[in-house]
């Protein structure tokens, strides 16, 4: 398992990059209403939230199963994001 900074690196890149795309699809569709897309960036926002907050907990009694629980909800919300944004 890799240690909490990477997992903290992964958590921002994995959910940047969604932003990202999320503002390349507003430029690139401008004549389209970006409602749905600002939902989806307000949602990456709140999961960046809180899967540091998860990270960041003391009161954890296996840490690297909790880290292995914490990249998991990453892959899957960032996953379900993306979707969100193949569909738009």
């Amino acid at each position: 398992m890799a240690n909490v900074r990477d997992l903290k690196k992964d958590i921002n890149y994995v959910l940047g990059d969604i932003i990202e795309a999320v503002y390349v699809w507003e430029y690139t569709n401008t004549d389209k209403d970006t409602t749905e897309s600002e939902a989806i960036i307000d949602e990456a926002i709140v999961t960046f939230d809180e899967l540091i907050a998860k990270v960041n907990s003391k009161n954890v009694e296996n840490k690297k199963a909790h880290f292995k629980t914490v990249k998991a909800e990453l892959e899957e919300r960032g996953r379900a994001l993306i979707g969100k944004i193949n569909n738009l």
